[in-house]
């Protein structure tokens, strides 16, 4: 078998392949672009941020698995795999806990100002160090809502139930079991759509991207919010129309934001620069190096199980 990577992935990751015994597996992998002879591969590791549109897919006649890096896969073209019978795998596991631990993050720094109050210390124009300055909230005592309580939704949950918030979520299905793991008599509570908007002091997405939930938030569900409230999302940019989000910051219809995913990405809406009330992050939800060699060795997992026609033990989308 031949792999085809289309991104610098770090090599510790994939040890276990060059231990395996195939002898095509042996030495350096190929590399999309840098081998003239990429087409022939058999098997490619893309990565979230990669398009694999239909053509490049016809462009190698004896592709037989896409393992994609990351949890998301609305990077591949789905049907033109699906056409050819090519196995596409992700990356479920390994992304949770770094994501969910950005969404913290993230809320800790909007409600807390972290970020504005470092920038006007770093620009000397800061307010001064007094009692009744520089004043910020807690999330001690609030009510995070969540949309889309999955794995990361529940990573997230746990952290914030252990910080004395209240827990509310939306979720296509009501969960069996509200309890949150770990933390003793701390559940989450599921509300409609509409309700998680209206009573929650932060609302984080936190659910997969499909055509259904395009502009999921725009102008009427910002509207529904609280003003004291903050927007957190580390899903999927298409999630917000970042236009109504940015007239609801400028206008105070909401407090706050905080992202980590943008709408038209890699490019940023210039009017979110020039917020005093938005955190920005650079799609880095994922990207600890801890996180980022976790997710190459589930690539390993999947191409070896691939190779073992071992199918119960890949992460199969398709």
């Amino acid at each position: 078998m031949r792999i085809a990577f289309t991104t610098e992935l770090p090599k510790e990751g994939f040890k276990r392949l060059e231990a395996y015994p195939n002898p095509s597996l042996k030495g350096r992998p190929l590399l999309v672009g840098k081998d003239t002879n990429w087409t022939e591969a058999e098997i490619l590791v893309s990565t979230f941020d990669y398009k694999v549109p239909r053509e490049m897919i016809e462009a190698m006649p004896n592709l037989q698995l896409i393992a994609n890096f990351g949890a998301g896969f609305n990077n591949i073209d789905l049907d033109a795999c699906r056409e050819r019978g090519i196995r596409v795998t992700n990356t479920p596991e390994p992304v949770i806990e770094p994501t969910a631990e950005l969404a913290f993050a993230l809320m800790i720094n909007i409600a807390r100002r972290v970020s504005e109050f470092d920038l006007a210390i770093r620009n000397g124009n800061g307010e001064p160090m007094a009692v009744m300055n520089n004043l910020s909230h807690s999330l001690y005592g609030k009510t995070l809502g969540i949309i889309g309580m999955g794995r990361i939704g529940k990573a997230l949950a746990r952290r914030a139930a252990a910080s004395g918030m209240k827990i509310i979520y939306h979720n296509r299905r009501r969960l069996e079991d509200e309890r949150i793991k770990g933390i003793e008599g701390a559940r989450a509570e599921y509300v409609d759509f509409q309700t998680l908007l209206q009573d929650s002091d932060f609302v984080s997405l936190n659910l997969p991207y499909t055509p259904e939930v395009h502009h999921l938030i725009g102008k009427p569900e910002l509207g529904m919010m609280k003003r004291s409230a903050y927007l957190i999302n580390t899903a999927r940019g298409a999630h917000v129309h970042e236009a109504a989000l940015v007239e609801a910051l400028k206008n105070g219809i909401i407090a706050g934001a905080a992202l980590d995913v943008y709408e038209f990405e890699p490019q940023i809406t210039s009017e979110l620069l020039t917020l005093p009330n938005v955190v920005l992050s650079p799609h880095t939800g994922t990207g600890t190096w801890e996180g980022r060699i976790s997710m190459c060795e589930n690539i390993c997992d999947n191409i070896l199980a691939f190779m073992d026609n071992d199918l119960n033990k890949m992460n199969i989308v398709l």
